[in-house]
């Protein structure tokens, strides 16, 4: 079978670990159950580039088990867990990831899945879609549909579909609700923390935390930062409708040329680009540590701080300390790149089976309506949404009400009023 991993010797641990994530993803697995019985994607060949993490496994088991064929490639050069991808192969599972990767690895990595010649693709940050359509035009022609996992790659396929490229439609999971307002939020708020303590220890408590960007992500990262004791917690936005968000949510908001001043702690997580750069710098204070949440390594701008820098060094894992010329020190985490999924495992399990459920179920929404649906980006249909948010409720062994017959005729109707 063809795949590329670090070391096929690693599986058994990487069997426990995805053990784990399969008992703490109910839905999901519930899921897995029915499909695997049913078949509903048999003799599929699904390419999918995304991180490759122990609840990720539990994605693409469920899509083998439901009949497809699956080739994976890691989306982050740094994220990869090793001994679940080997665990992967010995499921038969063609994977081509590994954690170290150079630039040039990680794009011949997703070639390797370009060149399966797959029918429906899974995307996580739309590396996968971009590549496919500046160098793999006839196979992206053929393609039945697609699926995208993040804020940011959803931002590329608009543009692309905006210059009327898009080659086939893609369904924007990133958009549902029952992954937005959990995955991203809750799910990147905790392991945030999560990777930042583990690769420095520090006590977050009674730290200045600066966080860019209110998205539902920079809403989750402000909520724990402040749930940790942090002493301060500033926002810095470019929306006006955000900002004043966070200002009635109880956060300080200002401009990052002053939080730049003050802060011990700054996570971005905005999508965009040198968010903060040498003006920013050349403000911190002696040993401020600089921390991703967005999805591409460009949001620290690293070129700058390199520039400005007289020596650097590792000092801890994911921890690399730039000393300035005025002998002060900052402290970059896990390269600039995500840093939940370089220095720590990513979101929770229980997190990460919302998302995953609507990722299968969008592929068999996909295969199912091959042909009908136009090259488009569009939401997860609520139906599916909405049956990801029962299951999830279900086994939780919560029960919610239901509208009687008169409330939803009150509700259809215009007539009944004061």
């Amino acid at each position: 079978m063809e795949y590329k991993v670090r070391d096929l010797k690693l599986a058994d641990q990487g069997r426990l670990k995805i053990e784990w994530a399969e008992n703490h993803m109910h839905v999901l697995m519930r899921l897995r159950k029915r499909f695997s019985q049913k078949k509903p994607l048999k003799d599929l060949r699904i390419g999918a580039v995304l991180h490759v993490t122990k609840e990720t496994a539990v994605l693409v088991k469920a899509l083998k088990d439901a009949g497809a064929e699956v080739y994976l490639a890691g989306s982050n050069p740094l994220s990869t867990q090793d001994d679940v991808a080997a665990a992967l192969v010995e499921y038969g599972i063609h994977v081509y990831a590994w954690r170290g990767q150079s630039s040039s690895d990680y794009y011949w990595c997703i070639r390797q899945v370009i060149e399966s010649k797959p029918d429906i693709v899974l995307d996580d940050g739309a590396d996968l879609h971009a590549t496919l359509h500046k160098e793999y035009v006839e196979i992206a022609s053929s393609i039945v549909g697609g699926t995208e996992e993040t804020t940011t790659g959803v931002n590329r396929l608009k543009a692309l579909e905006k210059e009327g490229l898009l080659k086939y439609p893609v369904i924007a999971v990133n958009n549902a609700y029952t992954k937005y307002l959990f995955d991203n939020r809750y799910g990147t708020g905790q392991s945030t923390f999560d990777g930042i303590l583990r690769a420095t220890n520090i006590l977050i408590a009674g730290k200045v935390v600066v966080v860019a960007g209110y998205g539902w992500v920079g809403r989750g990262i402000a909520l724990r930062a402040k749930g940790l004791g942090a002493r301060r917690v500033i926002v810095t936005e470019i929306d006006p409708f955000k900002a004043l968000e966070a200002v009635f949510d109880g956060f300080e908001v200002m401009p990052m040329n002053r939080a730049a001043e003050i802060g011990d702690i700054f996570i971005t997580a905005t999508g965009n680009k040198a968010v903060i750069r040498r003006e920013h710098f050349e403000k911190m204070k002696d040993g401020a540590i600089l921390a991703n949440a967005g999805h591409f390594n460009v949001e620290i701008w690293i070129p700058d701080l390199e520039e400005m820098s007289v020596s650097r060094k590792n000092i801890r894992p994911y921890v690399t300390e730039y000393r300035l010329s005025d002998g002060r020190r900052l402290y970059l985490l896990a390269e600039g790149r995500l840093v939940n999924l370089v220095a720590a495992e990513g979101h929770p399990s229980e997190v990460m089976d919302l998302s995953f459920s609507n990722q299968l179920l969008a592929v068999k929404y996909l295969y199912d309506n091959r042909g009908k649906i136009p090259p488009k980006v569009f939401n997860q249909p609520r139906e599916l949404d909405e049956k990801v948010a029962r299951l999830k409720l279900e086994s939780m062994n919560i029960e919610i009400d239901m509208l009687t017959h008169e409330q939803i005729e009150y509700l259809r109707s215009w007539m009944l009023g004061t």
